[in-house]
């Protein structure tokens, strides 16, 4: 079994994911026994849906398309042009007022640089990954959030554009963020559904993000039943006291 099959496993089910969780871990030289990527992508996002179902490391060239994702990774240039592309591309978001100048500074970018990226499902990740990625729509979001502010004594951000600017976010603060993802991750993930957000967690933490996602997942279906119940009885005319719904919250 792979180091983390078992708390990917629990992961999934507690929340009942559509998807399974998916690793990043950065390192400077690929780990033995992980293919290297094969292929062409628009953009830096599209390894967290590809990550969902294979294991595979990149290099900085594999990255050579995205811009954006280069800079908030830290990434070598992967090429000569690179500046003069991430430019451009800065400059249309700009005179689309997409982003402004000021902005640009706020973006996160990752604090170290490593050479190669491992993408893969959590349960196939042969290394310590640095980031975890859950894809979840509200209610298992609303759960997600109850736990982190537990682990991280605080509310979680949530961030929007540029989608990737979440990966550097956790990893220089050591706490979790919700990414709502921008227009370029939706348009190239099919699995960043309308419905569907981003959850980034600190590799180091996910054991203790874990035990508090499944009391609370425990307690919520308790605490919903109760709702329903005391919804239905308040509409029938009665006015239940709080030990009464609890009670049939039980029953």
């Amino acid at each position: 079994m792979q180091p983390y099959q078992t708390l990917a496993n629990a992961f999934q089910s507690t929340l009942d994911l559509a998807q399974p969780p998916v690793a990043m871990a950065f390192c400077d030289s690929p780990p033995e026994d992980v293919s290297a990527f094969e292929g062409s992508v628009p953009a830096g996002c599209s390894f967290w849906e590809r990550g969902a179902s294979s294991l595979f490391v990149t290099s900085t060239a594999d990255h050579a398309l995205c811009g954006i994702g280069v800079h908030t990774h830290n990434l070598d240039a992967p090429s000569e042009d690179h500046g003069g592309e991430l430019k451009s591309a800065l400059e249309a978001m700009m005179g689309l007022d997409y982003v402004r100048e000021d902005e640009i500074a706020k973006i996160p970018v990752l604090n170290r640089q490593a050479k190669h990226i491992v993408y893969g499902p959590l349960a196939q990740l042969p290394i310590k990954p640095d980031v975890v990625l859950l894809f979840a729509h509200a209610q298992q979001g609303l759960i997600i959030s109850e736990a982190v502010q537990r682990v991280d004594g605080n509310t979680p951000p949530a961030m929007g554009r540029p989608a990737c600017a979440v990966v550097p976010q956790v990893m220089n603060q050591g706490q979790a963020a919700m990414s709502l993802g921008c227009c370029g991750a939706r348009a190239y993930m099919d699995i960043l559904s309308d419905a569907v957000a981003m959850w980034a967690l600190p590799g180091a933490k996910i054991e203790r993000y874990l035990e508090e996602i499944t009391s609370l997942a425990k307690a919520n279906r308790t605490l919903s039943v109760f709702h329903q119940r005391r919804k239905a009885d308040v509409a029938n005319g009665e006015k239940p006291s709080v030990a009464t719904s609890l009670s049939r919250a039980f029953s």
